[in-house]
């Protein structure tokens, strides 16, 4: 069973529908929640709404193949038989005006799911049939067999609504969510605020689930589901498996630095590694660990805390000195910076961060390896994406950096990926899909003797 549940837009209410009804059905079924594209932080709705790990699914990351090989591996490890995905953007949005790469669309025709479109509907009645309309016909091989109205004014609006929907577009409205405030969310400028940072969090979720339940019909989306038919045929891998030799990799993953794809971390394990959870904010010292991976996150919002621990920022700049490998991405570069905002961070590479009031970067990234490094040969691409508001100044000694940024903006002048010693840090994410090597090449490098 799978559906991807995708808007007409942005902001038609996408996450909290979704992670409402994920935590809906959550009650009587085991639900392996997926996102499209590569934001990190809806999921971690997804995955306190159903206690299983929310995971991307990204064609512009993935190959048809990966998709449906991501998409299958998710719900075996969570012994899951319903695969609910919320989509980004616009049902047809990607890098593309015209093709379907890094959009909704191109990850319901890889699973060949069923789609339930999102309708702000906000002061529509016989115009949202020609919404759903528009959408149904641009690609008629995108399956939408459902619609859901969200900002309905009161139960005529509703009535109207759907009437006009089901007679005049041919597609059933499953549904129709009130105008509420208590049920929208906070923002921030990476988007929704992160679970981890929001004590009441579970609660909004359960009032979302509510909401869900008694304006959804969950039978007839689940008959929607059940009408999934099989996957289409052709599985890639994921991520390259080389490495027999047991390490352990320390992750660094607290309130501060919370962005990892789940499809990563698992990649590290395949290929042999221990994974060591540690916290730059509240232990001591680095772990004893081979290798260290800094994700992204919020180091800004705790540049005071970070800086107080001087204890674990020593160890980390004697863990490069000591030519271990330590991969950081964007929240992670900037903790190994001398400072953000004036508060003193590891040094590990000597310029200053800051934030700016503007994003920076935003935007899909083909890097192809200027030099070899701990995560992709010299020569080879891979893809990624940025998205962050920092800035780093680059007085002083020029920077060494690992990657030619052929799409997107990096560092500067279209260069990233500092490389001092066996550390590598970057503002471009990646997923193991777009760069295989990463987990294989960076477990190998830890189990190098120094």
């Amino acid at each position: 069973m799978r559906v991807v549940l995708a808007g007409t837009g942005s902001a038609v209410g996408k996450t909290t529908i979704s992670t409402g009804i994920m935590k809906a059905l959550s009650k009587e079924q085991r639900v392996q929640p997926f996102k499209v594209g590569p934001d990190y932080i809806d999921p971690t709705y997804h995955t306190m709404a159903t206690g299983h790990i929310s995971r991307n699914l990204d064609s512009f990351f993935m190959s048809d193949g990966q998709i449906r090989e991501a998409f299958e591996r998710g719900l075996k490890i969570s012994n899951s038989k319903m695969g609910v995905i919320e989509g980004v953007r616009g049902l047809y949005e990607g890098i593309s005006p015209i093709e379907d790469v890094g959009n909704t669309a191109s990850i319901a025709k890889a699973l060949n799911a069923p789609v339930i479109l999102i309708l702000n509907s906000r002061s529509l009645v016989k115009s949202a049939a020609a919404v759903v309309i528009g959408f149904k016909t641009l690609d008629p091989t995108i399956r939408i067999e459902g619609v859901i109205l969200n900002l309905v004014k009161n139960r005529k609006h509703y009535l109207k609504t759907r009437e006009a929907v089901e007679k005049l577009a041919d597609t059933p409205v499953i549904g129709g969510i009130p105008r509420d405030d208590a049920i929208s969310v906070e923002q921030r400028h990476l988007g929704l605020v992160p679970a981890v940072e929001r004590e009441s969090i579970m609660r909004n979720i359960e009032d979302w689930g509510r909401v869900m339940e008694e304006n959804i019909d969950l039978d007839a989306l689940i008959t929607i589901m059940k009408g999934a038919g099989k996957l289409p045929e052709g599985r890639e891998p994921l991520f390259q498996k080389e490495n027999k030799k047991k390490v352990k990799i320390g992750i660094a993953r607290d309130e501060v630095f919370t962005f990892y794809y789940q499809d990563n971390l698992e990649a590290f394990e395949a290929n042999h590694a221990d994974l060591v959870y540690f916290s730059p904010l509240h232990d001591e010292e680095v772990p004893d660990v081979d290798g260290i991976y800094i994700g992204g996150g919020y180091p800004e919002v705790f540049g005071r805390e970070l800086e107080a621990n001087q204890s674990m920022r020593r160890t980390m700049k004697k863990f490069h000195q000591d030519e271990r490998p330590i991969y950081a991405e964007c929240g992670g570069l900037m903790y190994l910076t001398r400072s953000i905002n004036q508060h003193q961070m590891c040094d590990v590479f000597g310029y200053n961060s800051h934030m700016t009031k503007k994003p920076q970067a935003l935007s899909y990234v083909i890097a192809r390896a200027a030099h070899d490094n701990i995560i992709i040969p010299e020569g080879e691409t891979f893809h990624g994406h940025e998205f962050h508001y920092s800035k780093l100044e680059l007085e002083g000694h020029k920077p060494n950096f690992a990657f030619e940024i052929l799409r997107g903006k990096g560092v500067t002048d279209s260069r990233d990926g500092l490389m001092s010693k066996n550390t590598l840090a970057s503002y471009v994410h990646t997923h193991v899909a777009a760069c295989p090597s990463f987990a294989s090449r960076l477990v190998k490098s830890a189990a190098t003797d120094y």
